[in-house]
């Protein structure tokens, strides 16, 4: 009897996919409070510098003079505090993740686009 049962399990599970498999497929849906990517609309940012010091990890450095805003991406903890901080609500947290980095960018923006990508030895 034991033979049966476990045959049975085994043509089971060559013929269906396994629960880990429909779930990578399936859309993610992010709930409303889901810290994600923040986001800058540098036409209306003032380049205070404010969210550079309320930042914990020193990701976000901002430049004045040349009005230029830049974000370490790995360096970031999505933790909102510069969202809270900037007087204009320039910053904003999407809900949605960024995609995985292979190297040790910078995002640098400037004159609302984004300009390069300096790499970070």
């Amino acid at each position: 009897m034991f033979a049966f049962n476990m045959t049975k399990s085994i043509f089971k599970n060559l013929f269906t996919k396994s629960p880990a498999a429909r779930a990578s497929l399936a859309k993610k849906e992010f709930k409303r409070n889901t810290r994600g990517k923040i986001d800058i609309n540098i036409e209306s940012c003032v380049f205070c510098g404010i969210c550079q010091k309320k930042c914990p990890t020193g990701a976000i450095s901002v430049n004045r003079t040349d009005k230029k805003w830049e974000i370490e991406r790995l360096k970031c903890i999505t933790c909102g505090y510069c969202v809270e901080a900037c007087p204009k609500k320039c910053l904003s947290m999407g809900n949605e993740y960024s995609g995985p980095a292979l190297s040790k960018d910078k995002e640098v923006f400037k004159n609302a686009r984004v300009l390069d990508n300096a790499t970070n030895s």
